[in-house]
């Protein structure tokens, strides 16, 4: 009778700690599945981008740019979208270019400061999506 009792105790507890491991290893698995946020493949990328053809105008320094920016959404539909609103966009761009002033485009920084006004202006604009990501594919200043 101790003997049965002996046994149907580490019974209990050996099925008691594979279910404890069983639901750690599955709790694991799927906060590593959820945090691993996958960046899209530059195909993607490409599916969902918009070039902006050069936009050529004057700085509040009386210097001119010229620039061409490839402008990355979040979908197909937000690319569609950003297509349509084309001339928005390019307004934008102007507007805020007229604003600067040479020295404050220059460098690494400026041109940062630059693609991250431009993606807040055009995400307020968009209504389908958003934007992701704003690139300076050629910039000319004189």
């Amino acid at each position: 009778m101790k003997n049965n009792k002996l046994v149907m105790i580490m019974l209990i507890l050996l099925v008691a700690i594979a279910l404890v491991g069983t639901v750690a290893v599955i709790v694991v698995k799927q906060l590593n599945d959820n945090s691993s946020s996958k960046e899209p493949s530059i195909d993607q990328v490409l599916e969902a981008s918009v070039d902006i053809p050069q936009v050529t105008t004057n700085l509040a320094s009386n210097d001119f740019i010229r620039i061409s920016l490839k402008i990355q959404t979040d979908s197909k539909k937000a690319k569609q979208e950003l297509e349509k609103r084309d001339f928005q966009v390019k307004d934008l761009i102007i507007q805020e270019l007229s604003e600067m002033k040479a020295d404050e485009i220059q460098g690494k920084s400026g041109q940062t400061k630059l693609k991250e006004d431009l993606k807040t202006k055009i995400n307020s604009l968009m209504q389908k999506g958003k934007i992701e990501n704003v690139y300076i594919t050629e910039s000319i200043l004189q």
